[in-house]
Protein backbone atom coordinates (compact mmCIF):
# COMPACT_ATOMS: atom_id res chain seq x y z
CA UNK A 1 0.00 0.00 0.00
CA UNK A 2 1.18 3.31 -0.37
CA UNK A 3 1.91 6.39 1.62
CA UNK A 4 0.69 9.73 1.03
CA UNK A 5 3.98 11.28 0.25
CA UNK A 6 6.41 8.69 -1.16
CA UNK A 7 9.44 9.65 -2.51
CA UNK A 8 7.73 12.47 -5.16
CA UNK A 9 6.68 14.92 -2.80
CA UNK A 10 3.41 16.57 -2.22
CA UNK A 11 3.40 18.02 -5.53
CA UNK A 12 5.01 15.25 -7.68
CA UNK A 13 1.60 13.39 -6.41
CA UNK A 14 -0.60 15.71 -7.38
CA UNK A 15 0.59 16.37 -10.75
CA UNK A 16 0.57 12.04 -11.12
CA UNK A 17 -2.68 12.55 -9.60
CA UNK A 18 -3.90 15.04 -12.18
CA UNK A 19 -2.17 13.23 -14.94
CA UNK A 20 -3.60 9.43 -13.58
CA UNK A 21 -7.29 11.08 -13.63
CA UNK A 22 -7.39 11.95 -17.31
CA UNK A 23 -6.41 8.30 -18.41
CA UNK A 24 -7.23 7.38 -21.75
CA UNK A 25 -9.65 9.50 -24.36
CA UNK A 26 -12.18 7.44 -26.38
CA UNK A 27 -13.66 8.99 -29.69
CA UNK A 28 -17.26 8.13 -28.98
CA UNK A 29 -17.13 9.41 -25.05
CA UNK A 30 -15.95 13.03 -26.84
CA UNK A 31 -18.58 13.08 -29.37
CA UNK A 32 -21.17 13.64 -26.27
CA UNK A 33 -19.28 14.81 -23.01
CA UNK A 34 -16.44 16.98 -22.43
CA UNK A 35 -14.32 14.79 -19.64
CA UNK A 36 -15.84 16.38 -16.75
CA UNK A 37 -18.04 15.67 -14.17
CA UNK A 38 -21.73 17.17 -13.84
CA UNK A 39 -23.88 16.56 -10.77
CA UNK A 40 -27.82 17.44 -10.48
CA UNK A 41 -28.24 18.44 -6.81
CA UNK A 42 -32.06 16.85 -6.10
CA UNK A 43 -34.43 16.68 -3.29
CA UNK A 44 -36.88 13.74 -2.77
CA UNK A 45 -39.68 14.11 -0.74
CA UNK A 46 -42.99 12.17 0.70
CA UNK A 47 -44.48 9.72 2.58
CA UNK A 48 -44.94 6.00 2.47
CA UNK A 49 -47.31 6.21 -0.69
CA UNK A 50 -46.25 9.86 -1.85
CA UNK A 51 -42.85 10.89 -3.28
CA UNK A 52 -41.77 14.04 -5.22
CA UNK A 53 -38.37 15.35 -6.97
CA UNK A 54 -37.54 18.27 -7.16
CA UNK A 55 -34.17 20.05 -8.73
CA UNK A 56 -31.66 21.81 -6.42
CA UNK A 57 -28.67 23.17 -8.23
CA UNK A 58 -26.12 21.63 -11.66
CA UNK A 59 -22.48 21.54 -10.42
CA UNK A 60 -19.15 20.95 -12.19
CA UNK A 61 -16.85 18.41 -10.91
CA UNK A 62 -13.57 17.64 -11.70
CA UNK A 63 -12.53 14.88 -14.47
CA UNK A 64 -15.32 12.23 -15.06
CA UNK A 65 -13.81 8.83 -13.19
CA UNK A 66 -15.91 6.37 -14.75
CA UNK A 67 -16.01 4.41 -17.54
CA UNK A 68 -16.08 6.22 -20.83
CA UNK A 69 -17.03 2.52 -22.58
CA UNK A 70 -19.72 1.04 -19.60
CA UNK A 71 -21.55 4.31 -19.78
CA UNK A 72 -25.66 2.54 -20.44
CA UNK A 73 -26.53 0.16 -17.02
CA UNK A 74 -27.40 -2.96 -17.90
CA UNK A 75 -27.12 -4.71 -14.80
CA UNK A 76 -30.54 -4.56 -13.58
CA UNK A 77 -29.89 -3.58 -10.17
CA UNK A 78 -31.44 -0.72 -7.94
CA UNK A 79 -34.67 0.57 -6.86
CA UNK A 80 -34.16 3.65 -9.19
CA UNK A 81 -32.93 4.16 -12.67
CA UNK A 82 -31.16 7.88 -14.06
CA UNK A 83 -31.15 8.08 -17.52
CA UNK A 84 -29.54 11.09 -19.41
CA UNK A 85 -30.82 11.32 -22.81
CA UNK A 86 -29.98 13.97 -25.60
CA UNK A 87 -32.77 16.31 -25.79
CA UNK A 88 -32.46 16.21 -29.86
CA UNK A 89 -32.54 12.71 -30.63
CA UNK A 90 -33.64 11.26 -27.31
CA UNK A 91 -30.35 8.63 -27.71
CA UNK A 92 -29.76 7.65 -24.14
CA UNK A 93 -26.32 8.46 -23.53
CA UNK A 94 -25.96 7.50 -19.79
CA UNK A 95 -27.83 5.79 -16.95
CA UNK A 96 -27.26 4.16 -13.59
CA UNK A 97 -29.31 2.03 -10.87
CA UNK A 98 -29.34 3.22 -7.80
CA UNK A 99 -31.10 2.95 -4.04
CA UNK A 100 -31.30 6.15 -1.83
CA UNK A 101 -32.20 7.51 2.18
CA UNK A 102 -35.64 7.93 0.66
CA UNK A 103 -36.60 4.75 -0.30
CA UNK A 104 -35.68 3.12 3.13
CA UNK A 105 -37.71 6.17 4.67
CA UNK A 106 -40.43 4.71 2.84
CA UNK A 107 -40.71 1.74 5.28
CA UNK A 108 -40.09 3.10 8.44
CA UNK A 109 -43.73 3.72 10.82
CA UNK A 110 -43.37 7.49 10.39
CA UNK A 111 -43.37 7.50 6.89
CA UNK A 112 -46.70 4.68 6.72
CA UNK A 113 -48.21 7.24 9.43
CA UNK A 114 -48.37 9.69 6.68
CA UNK A 115 -45.20 12.11 7.90
CA UNK A 116 -43.33 13.55 5.41
CA UNK A 117 -39.62 14.10 5.13
CA UNK A 118 -37.08 15.45 2.34
CA UNK A 119 -33.24 14.12 1.42
CA UNK A 120 -30.54 15.88 -0.57
CA UNK A 121 -29.86 13.17 -3.00
CA UNK A 122 -27.47 14.32 -6.24
CA UNK A 123 -26.86 12.00 -9.91
CA UNK A 124 -23.42 12.25 -11.53
CA UNK A 125 -22.90 11.85 -15.08
CA UNK A 126 -20.46 13.02 -17.53
CA UNK A 127 -20.79 16.77 -18.40
CA UNK A 128 -22.80 16.28 -21.82
CA UNK A 129 -21.97 18.87 -24.92
CA UNK A 130 -25.57 19.29 -25.89
CA UNK A 131 -28.96 19.83 -23.78
CA UNK A 132 -30.33 16.48 -22.11
CA UNK A 133 -33.16 15.30 -20.27
CA UNK A 134 -32.65 13.75 -17.20
CA UNK A 135 -35.13 10.99 -16.03
CA UNK A 136 -35.67 8.98 -12.78
CA UNK A 137 -37.38 5.76 -12.85
CA UNK A 138 -38.66 3.97 -9.97
CA UNK A 139 -38.71 -0.29 -10.22
CA UNK A 140 -42.68 -1.40 -9.59
CA UNK A 141 -43.10 -4.54 -7.56
CA UNK A 142 -43.43 -6.49 -10.73
CA UNK A 143 -39.79 -4.97 -11.33
CA UNK A 144 -40.64 -2.83 -14.14
CA UNK A 145 -38.86 0.70 -14.29
CA UNK A 146 -41.45 3.54 -14.31
CA UNK A 147 -40.39 6.73 -15.16
CA UNK A 148 -41.69 9.35 -12.08
CA UNK A 149 -40.00 12.50 -12.59
CA UNK A 150 -37.84 14.53 -15.50
CA UNK A 151 -35.76 17.53 -16.14
CA UNK A 152 -34.47 19.49 -18.76
CA UNK A 153 -30.35 19.72 -18.23
CA UNK A 154 -28.27 22.49 -20.08
CA UNK A 155 -24.80 22.47 -19.52
CA UNK A 156 -24.25 25.60 -21.03
CA UNK A 157 -26.62 27.37 -18.54
CA UNK A 158 -25.35 30.44 -16.56
CA UNK A 159 -26.84 28.39 -13.48
CA UNK A 160 -24.46 25.61 -13.74
CA UNK A 161 -21.69 26.06 -11.20
CA UNK A 162 -18.20 26.30 -11.95
CA UNK A 163 -16.83 27.07 -9.38
CA UNK A 164 -12.92 25.51 -8.62
CA UNK A 165 -13.53 21.98 -6.51
CA UNK A 166 -12.17 23.36 -3.17
CA UNK A 167 -9.03 21.65 -2.09
CA UNK A 168 -8.35 19.03 -0.44
CA UNK A 169 -5.69 16.57 0.92
CA UNK A 170 -5.89 13.43 -1.44
CA UNK A 171 -3.68 10.16 -0.66
CA UNK A 172 -3.45 6.96 -2.38
CA UNK A 173 -3.68 3.88 -0.69
CA UNK A 174 -3.91 1.40 -3.50
CA UNK A 175 -3.01 2.28 -7.63
CA UNK A 176 -4.12 0.23 -10.28
CA UNK A 177 -4.21 2.47 -13.10
CA UNK A 178 -6.09 5.18 -14.63
CA UNK A 179 -9.69 5.48 -12.87
CA UNK A 180 -11.64 5.13 -16.34
CA UNK A 181 -10.41 2.01 -16.59
CA UNK A 182 -10.50 0.74 -13.04
CA UNK A 183 -12.82 0.44 -9.74
CA UNK A 184 -12.57 3.76 -7.69
CA UNK A 185 -13.16 3.37 -4.24
CA UNK A 186 -12.48 6.49 -1.99
CA UNK A 187 -12.30 6.44 1.94
CA UNK A 188 -13.65 9.79 3.72
CA UNK A 189 -13.39 9.76 7.48
CA UNK A 190 -15.90 12.01 9.96
CA UNK A 191 -15.43 12.94 13.70
CA UNK A 192 -11.72 13.23 13.50
CA UNK A 193 -10.14 15.63 14.77
CA UNK A 194 -7.26 17.40 13.00
CA UNK A 195 -4.94 15.68 16.09
CA UNK A 196 -6.33 12.66 15.20
CA UNK A 197 -5.23 12.65 11.13
CA UNK A 198 -2.63 9.54 11.82
CA UNK A 199 -5.74 7.57 13.44
CA UNK A 200 -7.82 8.10 10.43
CA UNK A 201 -4.56 6.87 8.04
CA UNK A 202 -4.04 4.50 10.33
CA UNK A 203 -7.89 3.27 10.02
CA UNK A 204 -8.18 3.75 6.41
CA UNK A 205 -4.98 1.52 5.43
CA UNK A 206 -6.23 -1.22 8.05
CA UNK A 207 -9.65 -1.49 6.44
CA UNK A 208 -8.53 -1.08 2.81
CA UNK A 209 -6.27 -4.29 4.22
CA UNK A 210 -8.67 -5.92 4.52
CA UNK A 211 -10.71 -5.33 1.68
CA UNK A 212 -7.99 -6.60 -0.15
CA UNK A 213 -7.39 -10.07 1.47
CA UNK A 214 -11.25 -10.73 1.04
CA UNK A 215 -12.10 -12.41 -2.32
CA UNK A 216 -13.11 -11.03 -4.55
CA UNK A 217 -11.23 -8.49 -4.42
CA UNK A 218 -8.19 -9.77 -3.53
CA UNK A 219 -7.93 -11.45 -7.11
CA UNK A 220 -9.07 -8.08 -8.76
CA UNK A 221 -6.77 -6.30 -6.99
CA UNK A 222 -5.09 -4.70 -10.00
CA UNK A 223 -8.45 -3.79 -11.59
CA UNK A 224 -8.75 -1.30 -7.77
CA UNK A 225 -7.85 2.20 -6.97
CA UNK A 226 -8.47 3.02 -3.42
CA UNK A 227 -8.02 6.72 -1.95
CA UNK A 228 -8.98 8.31 0.76
CA UNK A 229 -9.41 12.13 1.59
CA UNK A 230 -8.24 13.64 5.42
CA UNK A 231 -10.88 15.88 6.64
CA UNK A 232 -11.04 17.31 10.34
CA UNK A 233 -13.97 17.97 12.69
CA UNK A 234 -13.83 20.11 16.27
CA UNK A 235 -14.60 17.27 18.30
CA UNK A 236 -14.02 13.42 18.31
CA UNK A 237 -16.78 10.95 17.25
CA UNK A 238 -19.69 11.16 15.74
CA UNK A 239 -23.44 11.74 16.69
CA UNK A 240 -25.40 9.34 18.94
CA UNK A 241 -28.61 10.91 19.57
CA UNK A 242 -30.44 8.06 21.49
CA UNK A 243 -27.81 8.12 23.73
CA UNK A 244 -27.44 12.40 24.24
CA UNK A 245 -24.18 12.65 22.31
CA UNK A 246 -24.68 15.11 19.44
CA UNK A 247 -21.43 16.20 17.42
CA UNK A 248 -21.40 18.50 14.48
CA UNK A 249 -19.08 16.98 11.89
CA UNK A 250 -18.08 17.44 8.85
CA UNK A 251 -19.84 15.22 6.58
CA UNK A 252 -23.23 15.15 8.96
CA UNK A 253 -22.14 11.20 9.89
CA UNK A 254 -24.60 9.67 12.75
CA UNK A 255 -26.18 6.88 14.56
CA UNK A 256 -29.19 5.76 15.23
CA UNK A 257 -30.25 6.72 11.65
CA UNK A 258 -34.30 5.84 11.49
CA UNK A 259 -34.43 4.84 14.56
CA UNK A 260 -32.34 2.13 14.37
CA UNK A 261 -29.06 1.82 17.50
CA UNK A 262 -26.87 0.74 14.52
CA UNK A 263 -27.68 2.21 11.62
CA UNK A 264 -24.83 4.78 10.63
CA UNK A 265 -25.97 7.27 7.80
CA UNK A 266 -25.04 10.82 7.03
CA UNK A 267 -28.37 13.14 5.60
CA UNK A 268 -26.22 16.17 4.26
CA UNK A 269 -25.65 14.51 0.97
CA UNK A 270 -23.71 18.11 -0.52
CA UNK A 271 -21.55 17.94 2.73
CA UNK A 272 -19.92 14.50 1.86
CA UNK A 273 -19.65 15.45 -2.03
CA UNK A 274 -18.74 18.66 -2.14
CA UNK A 275 -15.24 17.22 -0.46
CA UNK A 276 -15.28 13.92 -2.43
CA UNK A 277 -15.47 16.48 -5.41
CA UNK A 278 -11.24 16.74 -5.01
CA UNK A 279 -10.84 12.91 -6.25
CA UNK A 280 -11.71 10.18 -8.88
CA UNK A 281 -14.62 7.90 -6.92
CA UNK A 282 -16.82 5.27 -8.14
CA UNK A 283 -17.58 4.15 -4.79
CA UNK A 284 -17.69 6.11 -1.65
CA UNK A 285 -16.98 3.93 2.11
CA UNK A 286 -17.18 6.76 5.35
CA UNK A 287 -15.57 5.47 8.56
CA UNK A 288 -17.00 7.20 11.75
CA UNK A 289 -14.72 7.48 14.15
CA UNK A 290 -16.48 5.42 17.13
CA UNK A 291 -15.80 2.83 19.06
CA UNK A 292 -19.99 1.90 19.17
CA UNK A 293 -20.51 -1.02 16.63
CA UNK A 294 -22.34 -0.10 13.61
CA UNK A 295 -22.77 0.63 9.69
CA UNK A 296 -24.77 0.92 7.05
CA UNK A 297 -24.58 0.54 3.33
CA UNK A 298 -26.95 2.06 0.40
CA UNK A 299 -26.80 0.80 -3.29
CA UNK A 300 -24.13 3.22 -5.11
CA UNK A 301 -24.65 5.98 -2.41
CA UNK A 302 -22.28 4.76 0.05
CA UNK A 303 -21.00 3.01 2.97
CA UNK A 304 -20.29 3.42 6.27
CA UNK A 305 -18.41 1.59 9.38
CA UNK A 306 -17.73 2.50 13.03
CA UNK A 307 -13.91 2.28 12.63
CA UNK A 308 -13.22 1.87 16.34
CA UNK A 309 -15.29 -1.20 16.62
CA UNK A 310 -14.01 -4.33 16.92
CA UNK A 311 -15.80 -5.44 14.48
CA UNK A 312 -15.18 -2.56 11.79
CA UNK A 313 -13.02 -5.14 9.50
CA UNK A 314 -16.41 -6.86 8.73
CA UNK A 315 -18.64 -4.36 8.52
CA UNK A 316 -16.87 -2.55 6.55
CA UNK A 317 -16.75 -5.39 3.93
CA UNK A 318 -20.46 -6.44 4.64
CA UNK A 319 -21.28 -2.88 3.83
CA UNK A 320 -19.21 -2.37 0.76
CA UNK A 321 -21.31 -5.46 -0.25
CA UNK A 322 -24.07 -3.46 -0.27
CA UNK A 323 -23.13 -0.43 -1.71
CA UNK A 324 -20.64 -1.51 -4.48
CA UNK A 325 -22.26 -5.20 -4.97
CA UNK A 326 -26.33 -4.35 -4.57
CA UNK A 327 -26.00 -7.31 -2.65
CA UNK A 328 -28.81 -7.38 0.31
CA UNK A 329 -28.86 -8.33 4.13
CA UNK A 330 -29.28 -12.05 4.57
CA UNK A 331 -30.16 -12.37 8.18
CA UNK A 332 -33.41 -12.09 9.35
CA UNK A 333 -33.79 -12.16 13.26
CA UNK A 334 -31.66 -8.45 14.43
CA UNK A 335 -34.10 -5.66 15.06
CA UNK A 336 -34.46 -2.96 12.21
CA UNK A 337 -35.85 0.26 11.32
CA UNK A 338 -38.28 -1.07 8.41
CA UNK A 339 -41.93 -2.53 8.51
CA UNK A 340 -42.45 -5.81 7.07
CA UNK A 341 -44.62 -4.97 3.69
CA UNK A 342 -48.40 -6.21 3.62
CA UNK A 343 -49.23 -8.58 0.82
CA UNK A 344 -47.25 -11.03 -0.66
CA UNK A 345 -43.73 -10.07 -0.93
CA UNK A 346 -42.13 -8.83 -4.55
CA UNK A 347 -39.42 -10.12 -5.92
CA UNK A 348 -36.19 -8.49 -4.69
CA UNK A 349 -33.88 -6.64 -7.16
CA UNK A 350 -30.78 -8.04 -4.88
CA UNK A 351 -29.13 -10.77 -6.71
CA UNK A 352 -28.33 -12.52 -3.86
CA UNK A 353 -32.07 -12.76 -2.50
CA UNK A 354 -35.31 -14.40 -3.78
CA UNK A 355 -38.80 -15.34 -2.78
CA UNK A 356 -38.44 -19.10 -4.12
CA UNK A 357 -41.89 -18.85 -5.50
CA UNK A 358 -40.44 -20.66 -9.14
CA UNK A 359 -37.61 -23.01 -7.49
CA UNK A 360 -36.75 -23.57 -11.12
CA UNK A 361 -36.36 -20.09 -12.03
CA UNK A 362 -33.88 -18.62 -8.83
CA UNK A 363 -31.68 -15.98 -10.01
CA UNK A 364 -28.59 -17.96 -8.97
CA UNK A 365 -29.90 -21.51 -10.83
CA UNK A 366 -26.91 -21.45 -12.81
CA UNK A 367 -24.89 -22.13 -9.49
CA UNK A 368 -26.86 -24.37 -7.56
CA UNK A 369 -24.74 -27.07 -6.23
CA UNK A 370 -25.97 -30.00 -8.54
CA UNK A 371 -28.51 -32.56 -7.07
CA UNK A 372 -29.22 -30.27 -4.11
CA UNK A 373 -32.64 -30.23 -3.03
CA UNK A 374 -34.58 -26.29 -3.06
CA UNK A 375 -35.75 -25.34 -1.04
CA UNK A 376 -32.61 -26.28 0.93
CA UNK A 377 -32.91 -28.10 4.41
CA UNK A 378 -31.07 -26.55 6.95
CA UNK A 379 -30.80 -26.12 10.89
CA UNK A 380 -33.29 -23.27 11.00
CA UNK A 381 -35.42 -23.77 14.30
CA UNK A 382 -32.27 -24.53 16.36
CA UNK A 383 -30.46 -20.95 14.91
CA UNK A 384 -33.15 -18.78 15.37
CA UNK A 385 -33.76 -20.01 18.92
CA UNK A 386 -30.05 -18.94 19.94
CA UNK A 387 -29.97 -15.77 17.67
CA UNK A 388 -33.17 -14.51 19.48
CA UNK A 389 -31.81 -15.24 23.12
CA UNK A 390 -28.83 -13.36 21.64
CA UNK A 391 -31.02 -10.73 20.35
CA UNK A 392 -32.51 -10.47 23.40
CA UNK A 393 -29.05 -10.19 25.54
CA UNK A 394 -28.02 -7.44 22.72
CA UNK A 395 -31.09 -5.34 23.28
CA UNK A 396 -30.26 -5.31 27.13
CA UNK A 397 -27.05 -3.95 26.90
CA UNK A 398 -27.65 -1.36 24.52
CA UNK A 399 -30.93 -0.14 26.72
CA UNK A 400 -28.74 0.14 29.62
CA UNK A 401 -25.62 1.85 27.51
CA UNK A 402 -23.57 -0.95 29.01
CA UNK A 403 -20.04 -0.54 27.84
CA UNK A 404 -18.67 -1.47 24.38
CA UNK A 405 -16.73 -4.22 25.72
CA UNK A 406 -20.02 -6.26 26.83
CA UNK A 407 -21.36 -5.87 23.31
CA UNK A 408 -17.94 -7.28 21.83
CA UNK A 409 -17.85 -10.33 24.06
CA UNK A 410 -21.14 -11.08 23.35
CA UNK A 411 -20.65 -10.74 19.51
CA UNK A 412 -17.72 -12.60 20.12
CA UNK A 413 -19.34 -15.76 21.87
CA UNK A 414 -22.42 -15.82 19.06
CA UNK A 415 -19.94 -15.55 16.20
CA UNK A 416 -17.69 -18.98 17.90
CA UNK A 417 -21.45 -20.57 17.83
CA UNK A 418 -22.75 -20.12 14.60
CA UNK A 419 -19.16 -20.10 12.87
CA UNK A 420 -19.10 -23.87 14.34
CA UNK A 421 -23.17 -24.90 14.10
CA UNK A 422 -23.54 -23.48 10.58
CA UNK A 423 -20.08 -24.66 9.21
CA UNK A 424 -20.97 -28.26 9.91
CA UNK A 425 -24.53 -27.98 8.22
CA UNK A 426 -24.46 -30.67 5.85
CA UNK A 427 -25.00 -28.45 2.99
CA UNK A 428 -22.24 -26.25 4.37
CA UNK A 429 -20.04 -24.60 1.55
CA UNK A 430 -22.85 -25.29 -1.16
CA UNK A 431 -25.22 -23.10 -3.24
CA UNK A 432 -28.83 -23.89 -2.45
CA UNK A 433 -31.84 -21.93 -1.27
CA UNK A 434 -31.71 -21.35 1.94
CA UNK A 435 -34.96 -20.20 4.06
CA UNK A 436 -34.83 -16.88 5.90
CA UNK A 437 -32.96 -13.93 4.15
CA UNK A 438 -33.81 -10.23 3.88
CA UNK A 439 -35.61 -10.09 7.04
CA UNK A 440 -38.37 -12.46 6.24
CA UNK A 441 -37.95 -15.89 8.59
CA UNK A 442 -40.57 -17.18 6.13
CA UNK A 443 -40.62 -16.70 2.13
CA UNK A 444 -37.24 -15.17 1.55
CA UNK A 445 -34.33 -17.36 0.48
CA UNK A 446 -30.34 -16.61 0.61
CA UNK A 447 -27.90 -18.56 -1.66
CA UNK A 448 -25.93 -20.35 1.31
CA UNK A 449 -25.97 -21.88 4.67
CA UNK A 450 -23.19 -18.73 5.75
CA UNK A 451 -21.59 -16.04 3.67
CA UNK A 452 -20.74 -12.55 5.18
CA UNK A 453 -24.30 -11.11 4.07
CA UNK A 454 -25.93 -13.61 6.60
CA UNK A 455 -23.64 -13.17 9.97
CA UNK A 456 -20.71 -11.86 11.36
CA UNK A 457 -18.44 -15.34 11.26
CA UNK A 458 -15.33 -15.50 9.57
CA UNK A 459 -16.30 -16.83 6.12
CA UNK A 460 -16.12 -15.69 2.73
CA UNK A 461 -19.04 -14.30 0.45
CA UNK A 462 -20.79 -16.96 -1.10
CA UNK A 463 -20.35 -18.00 -4.79
CA UNK A 464 -23.86 -16.04 -5.22
CA UNK A 465 -22.21 -12.88 -3.76
CA UNK A 466 -18.91 -12.61 -5.10
CA UNK A 467 -20.01 -13.27 -8.44
CA UNK A 468 -22.27 -9.98 -8.23
CA UNK A 469 -19.34 -7.99 -6.87
CA UNK A 470 -16.98 -9.82 -9.92
CA UNK A 471 -19.61 -7.98 -12.24
CA UNK A 472 -19.73 -4.91 -10.57
CA UNK A 473 -15.62 -4.69 -11.05
CA UNK A 474 -15.94 -5.68 -14.83
CA UNK A 475 -18.28 -2.70 -15.56
CA UNK A 476 -15.62 -0.39 -13.90
CA UNK A 477 -13.02 -2.13 -14.82
CA UNK A 478 -12.72 -2.21 -18.67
Amino acid sequence: MRSEGGRHGRRGLIVALVLLWAGPGWAGFEDDFTGATLRLDLYHSGTATEERWAGDRARIEGTWPGSQTALLDDSGLGAYLAEVVDLASNRPLYSRGFADTFAEWQTTPEAIAGTWRTFPEAIRFPEPRQPVQVRIRRRGTDGIFREIWSSTVDPAAPAVDRAPVGPQTVWTLEEGGAPAVKLDLLLLGDGYTAAERDKFHADARRLADVLLRTEPFASRRGDLNIRAIDTATPASGVARPQVGEFRRTALGTTYNAFGSERYVLTFDDRAWRDVAAAAPYDFIAILANNRTYGGGGIYNLYATAAAGSEFSPYVFVHELGHSLGGLGDEYYTSPVAYEAPAGEIPEPWEPNLATGRDPRRLKWSDLLTGGIAVPTPWGKADYEKASLAFQDRRRKIRAENRPEEEMEALFREERELFTRTLGAEPHAGKVGAFEGAGYQATGMFRPSADCIMFTRDPVAFCAVCRRAIERVIDRHAR
